[in-house]
């Protein structure tokens, strides 16, 4: 097939089903079928030229009607099927030459263009895309204390809900990341900043629990994209020696991400009075505005990415020389100019694009149908991103692919369990000191009394209170036990982990009270007849620390820019494979020190230690996926990395989170097992410093 018909058959995306009696398949690589079944014309004129005569002038029966001769058929088909495979074995093999030329090409075209301005303002754009990645690891971990009371939000819900923006970054890493790879960086980029922007923005609109699970899940499908197809898409900008230094450099606005999130948390969701109310049944609360601000770096990349080029390295994969070659002159004009040498030329004029191999071959029909064309080319696209992922476990990438996996997980598994597992401790260890102060009352009786004073960590025991009011008050963590109330009357009260335990309860009235039922264990009730609760959510919710959580958060991320420093420099000059086991085995030593830490300061030291120590074996992980794959899997590669990450990451949180409180020991030996097994596997990758980018 020529050129023209390949590159319309791979990009056109016009397919169809081809359906003749019983078959119903792709149609065979045939141009009748491709100008949906018309004659070819030239045949039909050279038919009227020589009807009736063979090739001795002798006519034979039939052959005016254009039907070839009885002996011809088997000779044409064998003849066929033969050019067929072979055609097709011929264009791999020069397809994989041509890529190898166009790798040593593209990187003396990239070293011509230079690293300029406009390597930079992509810089700023993309690490905006990975800064919203960054953003929305936090945005639900800030907002569950304040939307638990909002959406009256159960344990086993708030587990959900942190769970599911994992899950929906795992699978919208696999599926971006493989589209990227067939329809170009730029273009599943701003479709998955997109929908992550959207649904985010809608997710603060939102009053009930399953639609706000819902919106979280698609803004993290949507955002799962960006973290493989930001790599993928910088490093083909990039030459060989400034490519593990500037990659790194983009590792840090993941970082930026989280320091942007802990501070706007802090900023905005304790101001109650950010927000608005519609009647009385829709509420707008500041943790809403959070979450809308928590957007912004994801649209301020959607709208920069507008005027920002295709990879062109992608494009000369797909055969598009042209397109490629003016956004290449374009990236050389604009770094000369910015160098005060605008009068040099671009000297590239012709570039080595690889053979295109037809894996589809689309036909026309008159017939066919909208939703039919789109479903074979869905179907289409999604065998073709099948295709890559079974591509990155074939023999030649299967090793590799593997212990990356293993590398990724056990990175995951550690990280992400331990920067949930630290501030749950240190809640631990506060929670543990304040009932350290609770102060427990001896025997008394409580006559005609006004109590409008808040309680606070209190325990009543044996108390007797006699026409006694408690209005216009807060309890917290205030046990009556053994007591007896007569006459007693409660009004306006709001309480939070407040019980009444075998209390006797006489003539005593409720009014406007959150006294719901399963605050009273085992008491006796007499000439009491109505208890007044508040409407609403009858869950009790604990009152938070919030600034505390803003700030174990905020000093974590701030501790990885040294580390995120430190391996952007040493990375080209150590090495991929030297940063990550290195990274990975001193973050182990620093979990083991883990066990002498036995309070909220210790604990907030060893995790700024070791979010400062880890982000180095991250970083060399980043670039080492990028450099390892070709540039027709390299986004997919990425993507099935990035899956296999956020597995580790549900399944360090839901382990780490079960042991606080019971022990540190399985926490700390998994993490740091983890560390070890993974960096010492990481020694056998190969090092890809001096390696182009195939």
């Amino acid at each position: 097939m020529d050129d023209g018909h390949r590159n319309q058959g791979r990009h056109g995306f016009d397919d169809y089903r081809y359906q003749d009696g019983g078959y119903t398949g792709y149609a065979p690589n045939d141009p009748t079928y491709q100008t949906g079944g018309e004659p070819n014309q030239e045949e039909d004129a050279q038919s009227d030229a020589t009807e009736g005569h063979d090739e001795d002038d002798e006519v034979y029966e039939g052959e005016y009607q254009g039907i070839p001769h009885p002996d011809d058929k088997p000779k044409q088909k064998k003849a066929g099927l033969s050019n067929e495979f072979r055609d097709h074995d011929e264009l791999i093999a020069e397809k994989m030459e041509d890529e190898e030329q166009l790798a040593h090409q593209y990187e003396n075209i990239i070293v011509e263009c230079g690293h300029g301005r406009f390597q930079w303002m992509l810089f700023i754009v993309l690490g905006l895309a990975l800064m919203a990645d960054g953003a929305e690891v936090f945005v639900v971990g800030f907002v569950l204390p304040s939307a638990e009371k909002d959406m009256c939000l159960s344990s086993s819900n708030k587990g959900m809900l942190g769970i599911i923006v994992y899950f929906g970054m795992m699978v919208g890493a696999l599926f971006w990341s493989g589209l990227a790879d067939k329809l170009g960086r730029k273009q599943c980029l701003i479709i998955s900043l997109s929908i992550n922007a959207s649904f985010a923005f809608l997710s603060s609109f939102v009053q009930q629990y399953g639609f706000f699970l819902f919106c979280r899940l698609i803004s993290g499908f949507g955002i799962g994209g960006s973290l493989p197809i930001v790599f993928a898409y910088f490093s083909e900008f990039l030459a060989r020696e400034k490519r593990g230094e500037h990659l790194s450099w983009l590792c840090m606005f993941w970082m930026i991400g989280g320091l942007y999130a802990s501070v706007m948390a802090w900023s905005i969701i304790p101001h109650y009075g950010w927000g608005f109310s519609m009647g009385t049944h829709y509420h707008f609360h500041s943790w809403r505005v959070f979450v809308v601000v928590c957007s912004l770096p994801c649209i301020a990349s959607l709208v920069a990415l507008k005027f920002m080029p295709e990879s062109p390295r992608f494009l000369l994969e797909i055969g598009k020389h042209d397109e490629a070659w003016m956004i290449l002159k374009q990236v050389h004009d604009v770094n000369m100019r910015a160098k005060g040498e605008p009068e040099r030329v671009f000297t590239v004029a012709q570039i080595k694009t690889p053979k295109q191999v037809d894996e589809f071959i689309e036909i026309q029909s008159s017939t066919g149908t909208w939703y039919q064309r789109w479903f074979v080319r869905a179907m289409t696209i999604i065998r073709q991103v099948m295709d890559n992922v079974v591509y990155c476990l074939t023999a030649q990438y299967r090793m590799n692919t593997l212990l990356l996996s293993v590398v990724w997980f056990s990175m995951a598994l550690s990280y992400y369990g331990l920067i949930v597992w630290f501030p749950d401790m240190i809640r631990y260890y506060q929670e543990e000191a304040y009932k350290s102060e609770r102060k427990t009352f001896e025997p008394e009786i409580v006559k005609d009394f006004t109590f409008d004073f808040n309680l606070r960590n209190q325990h009543y025991l044996n108390w007797t209170f006699k026409n006694d009011r408690f209005i216009q008050m807060k309890m917290r963590d205030v046990t009556f036990e053994n007591s007896l109330f007569e006459d007693c009357h409660f009004e306006d009260v709001t309480s939070s982990q407040t019980f009444f335990k075998k209390c006797t309860l006489i003539k005593t009235n409720f009014s406007d009270t959150d006294f719901y039922k399963h605050k009273f264990i085992d008491c006796e009730f007499v000439n009491i007849s109505d208890f007044g609760e508040k409407r609403g959510c009858q869950l009790d919710f604990e009152e938070d620390n919030d600034f505390l959580i803003y700030l174990v958060s905020f000093l974590g991320n701030l501790s990885i820019l040294p580390g995120n420093i430190i391996s952007a420099l040493l990375m080209d000059k150590l090495g991929r494979i030297k940063m990550i086991g290195g990274s990975m085995l001193i973050s182990a030593v620093c979990c083991f020190f883990l066990f002498f830490g036995h309070s909220e300061s210790a604990m907030i030291g060893w995790q700024c230690l070791f979010c400062g120590t880890s982000i180095a074996a991250w970083n060399a992980l980043n670039v080492i996926t990028v450099e390892l794959y070709p540039t027709h899997k390299r986004a997919t590669a990425f993507g099935i990395l990035t899956g296999v990450c956020k597995v580790g990451a549900i399944l360090g949180n839901s382990i780490f989170a079960s042991f606080v409180g019971i022990t540190k020991v399985i926490p700390i030996l998994l993490a740091s097992s983890a560390l070890v097994g993974g960096g010492l596997l990481a020694l056998r990758l190969p090092d890809t410093r001096d390696q182009v980018l195939m």
